[in-house]
């Protein structure tokens, strides 16, 4: 005689075998073809969107990255233009200088 354990175990394989086949005749119909469908276009319409948002995202960068770097070149030519404004008086002052030692020395 066949055991009690025995027969557990053919009617868990039994019952697992006949939900698989369940299983795909479900995952497998008309119906189910249209979720998947219907999902898929969900997915491919919100990876269109993301695709959106990053391309706007990266624009704004690319455009902020202009304008910082447009900001530190009217920094540093304003900088140049003031350095250049500090150094005029002293080269003024020198020729001035030179010009009074030289009249003092034809006295």
């Amino acid at each position: 005689m066949i055991s009690i354990s025995a027969l557990k175990k053919i009617g868990l394989f039994a019952g697992g075998v006949l939900f698989g086949t369940a299983g795909i005749k479900v995952l497998s119909s008309k119906d189910a073809k249209k979720v998947y469908t219907n999902c898929t276009a969900a997915a491919l319409r919100a990876k269109d969107c993301v695709m959106k948002t990053a391309t706007a995202v990266q624009e704004n960068a690319e455009d902020i990255l202009a304008e910082a770097q447009q900001i530190n070149e009217m920094r540093a030519a304003e900088e140049a233009a003031a350095v250049q404004e500090d150094m005029e008086p002293e080269k003024a002052g020198k020729e001035k200088n030179g010009a009074d030692d030289f009249g003092k020395e034809t006295v």
